[in-house]
C-alpha cells in the first residue's frame, strides 16, 4: 500500500519596497525576538566594562543637575518659577537626555551597523527602534530619580503641586521618543552621504538644548526670542512635564498640538528618507 506525501515548498522573497512610507509593521513584529536581543545588547554592552555599571544612570543626571544649579541658579540667578532648583533642572534634564540620546544614536545607525547590514537581511528599522527602546530603560531609571527628589522636596513643604496633566505623561514620552527617532532617521540619511555632518550632530544637540526650556522656564525667556523657543517641538513637552508633576510651567494646549503635528511630520519624513537611503546605502558606507 502506497501513501502519497505532498511536500509543500516555502521560500522567502526579499525585494526592495516601493512604498517609502511603509513601516513594515507586520515584518517588524515577526522579528520581535531580534528587537529584544538588540535592546539587551545595547544595554549590556554600554556598561559591561565600566566600574559603576548601571549606576551611571543616576550619576550623570545628578552631576548635571548640580552643575546647572550652581551656574544657572546661583551664578546667573535665572528664576525657576518658585520651584526648587534641583527639581526644576532634573525634570528638563531627564526629558532632554532621552530625546538627545535617541537622536544622536539613531543618526549614526548606518555607519555603526554597516557590517551587519551588509551580511544579513532583517527589517532595517529594527535598529533605530531598538535604540529608542533601550534608551527608554535609561529614561525610566532617571525619571524614577526625579520622582524621588520630588517626593523629598514635597515632604520638606516645597511649593510643588501635581496637576491633572500627569495623565498626559505617556503621550509626552511617546513624543520625545518619536522626535528623537524622526530627527535621527533624517540625519542618518544625510550623514550616510555627507560624513562631515556627523561631527556637527553632538555639538548641535548641545546648542539646541539652550533653545529649549531645560535651564530656564518659558516665562523667563527673552521676549524677542520666545517665538523661536516655542518653535522648538521639545519645549511644550518639557513645559507640560513640569506643569504635570510640579504645578509650574506653560500648559498652552495649542503648543502641545503643534508639537504633536510637527512630530508626526518628522516621523513620516524620517521614515521616507530612511527607506529611500537603505536601498543603496551599502554602496556609500
Amino acid at each position: 500500500m502506497h501513501q502519497e506525501v505532498s511536500v509543500r515548498s516555502s521560500h522567502t522573497v526579499i525585494q526592495p519596497s516601493h512604498n517609502f512610507f511603509d513601516l513594515k509593521l507586520k515584518e517588524l513584529w515577526q522579528y520581535r525576538d531580534l528587537l529584544f536581543l538588540l535592546v539587551k545588547r545595547d544595554f549590556v554592552s554600554f556598561y559591561k566594562q565600566t566600574i559603576f555599571g548601571p549606576l551611571w544612570f543616576f550619576i550623570q543626571p545628578i552631576f548635571t543637575t548640580i552643575v546647572f544649579t550652581f551656574i544657572f541658579g546661583n551664578l546667573a540667578k535665572i528664576p525657576t518659577d518658585g520651584i526648587p532648583q534641583p527639581v526644576f533642572y532634573l525634570a528638563g534634564i531627564s526629558c532632554w537626555n532621552y530625546f538627545s540620546d535617541c537622536l544622536t544614536k539613531t543618526s549614526t545607525v548606518f555607519k555603526d551597523n554597516a557590517p551587519i547590514f551588509g551580511k544579513v537581511y532583517f527589517p532595517r528599522l529594527i535598529m533605530p527602534i531598538s535604540i529608542v527602546l533601550s534608551n527608554l530603560v535609561r529614561f525610566g531609571v532617571q525619571f524614577l530619580l526625579f520622582l524621588v527628589v520630588v517626593g523629598y522636596y514635597m515632604m520638606k513643604g516645597a511649593a510643588i503641586h501635581p496637576t491633572a496633566c500627569l495623565a498626559l505623561f505617556p503621550i509626552l514620552v511617546l513624543l520625545m521618543a518619536a522626535q528623537g527617532f524622526g530627527f535621527g532617521l533624517i540625519i542618518s540619511a544625510l550623514t550616510n552621504k555627507y560624513r562631515d555632518l556627523s561631527f556637527l550632530v553632538a555639538f548641535g544637540v548641545q546648542l539646541a538644548m539652550y533653545a529649549t526650556t531645560v535651564v530656564y522656564p518659558l516665562s523667563a525667556a527673552p521676549a524677542k526670542y520666545i517665538w523661536l523657543i516655542k518653535l522648538n517641538p521639545m519645549t511644550p513637552i518639557i513645559e507640560f512635564t513640569r506643569y504635570g508633576f510640579l504645578g509650574s510651567g506653560n500648559h498652552d494646549l495649542s503648543m502641545l498640538i503643534y508639537s504633536i503635528v510637527s512630530t508626526l511630520v518628522l516621523v513620516l519624513l524620517g521614515v521616507f528618507t530612511f527607506n529611500k537611503v537603505e536601498k543603496n546605502f551599502i554602496d556609500t558606507v
